[in-house]
């Protein structure tokens, strides 16, 4: 028995650039027995079986739906604006490296059911490629040129040129391309000038260059004298610094010191012209009050006893209160009665 047919005799994988329109073919005849409704669908078959299958568009009772899958809202639509033509082919525009996947188109006119799968591989294109010099560039030494491309689909390939001079990449090169390291031993002077990578893929190219500069040797032993001479001069100006400090601190700790010598809780002491003072003040008393009972005592009192460290001479206007320079007391003019004192010389008589 005769039914409806899928007639798509494209390629069933596809490759195409992150960014580009695809459009994947599913066209289809009918036959005279299939009577029903006419159902078309597309889904997305996860590369995980476990998964279920995701209706992404869908044609039935004349009607599109096309609200299922979000990742594609808005970048899909049916080839076709009548799928009843026999024409139920997908296009998806604006393609993402996320769309990869395998795609499948059923066609249902009951009794009649068909279906196509379609892979679909989205390659992203190199991109921000990005050139680097690693080693020493003096005359002798080995240099390596990096070339890595920051995006791109697998499987890149490197590709090393010279743009400068000859064009010609130096006999001692050894060149990587699928690392895009260019090796370049024992440089020399002639080495010099532009290089430039070319990364692609099967989408796609991206390029970048470098400037190499091959030059002598750089005195390292000037180098390395240079920072000791330096170095030795930082630190002597250091030590300067902190001498110098140490110094200022010292000098304002004696100060402090000096000034705070004097001590507050400890009195002054005492003066020795005013001790002498008070003692000849208290020998005037003594004569103001000079009596015959107290004439014999006064007499008798030694004025050598006075300690010699407390006593000081007294001001001009009280040198007559000398102990040397006393005179006798004037017993008439005091209105005393003289009173004879009998004496026993050393034979025993009386005087």
């Amino acid at each position: 028995t005769r039914s409806l047919t899928i007639t798509s005799v494209d390629p069933s994988m596809f490759e195409k650039a992150q960014g580009e329109k695809v459009t994947l073919p599913c066209t289809f005849e009918l036959s005279e027995e299939d009577e029903g409704p006419l159902d078309i669908e597309w889904v997305l078959i996860p590369a995980d079986n476990q998964k279920r299958e995701k209706i992404i568009i869908m044609y039935a009772v004349d009607r599109v739906y096309n609200h299922y899958y979000g990742a594609l809202t808005g970048r899909m639509q049916f080839t076709n604006l009548d799928p009843r033509s026999g024409d139920g082919s997908l296009d998806i525009l604006n393609l993402k490296a996320a769309d990869t996947g395998t795609y499948q188109c059923k066609v249902k006119k009951a009794p009649g059911v068909q279906s196509k799968k379609i892979q679909l591989t989205v390659l992203v294109k190199p991109a921000r490629t990005k050139c680097s010099i690693e080693g020493s560039q003096e005359i002798g030494k080995d240099v390596t040129l990096k070339c890595v491309s920051q995006e791109g689909s697998p499987l890149l390939s490197y590709d090393w040129r010279r743009v400068s001079g000859t064009q010609d990449l130096p006999a001692t090169s050894m060149l990587n391309k699928n690392t895009g390291e260019l090796l370049l031993k024992n440089a020399s002077r002639e080495y010099s000038g532009r290089y430039s990578c070319v990364a692609s893929n099967r989408v796609g190219t991206d390029e970048c260059s470098v400037e190499l500069n091959v030059t002598p040797p750089v005195n390292t032993a000037a180098i390395i004298i240079g920072a000791i001479i330096g170095t030795l001069l930082g630190l002597s100006v250091l030590c300067s610094v902190i001498f110098c400090f140490c110094k200022k601190h010292r000098e304002k700790k004696y100060e402090k010191e000096v000034h705070h010598d004097i001590r507050e809780d400890v009195p002054p002491p005492k003066s020795r012209s005013s001790t002498a003072r008070s003692y000849i003040g208290s020998n005037r008393s003594s004569l103001g009050s000079m009596s015959p009972s107290n004439m014999e005592g006064y007499t008798k009192t030694p004025y050598s006893q006075v300690p010699s460290e407390d006593f000081e001479r007294a001001p001009a206007q009280n040198t007559a209160f000398a102990p040397s320079k006393v005179a006798a007391p004037n017993l008439s003019r005091m209105g005393a009665v003289p009173v004879m004192i009998p004496a026993q010389s050393k034979d025993g008589s009386i005087v």
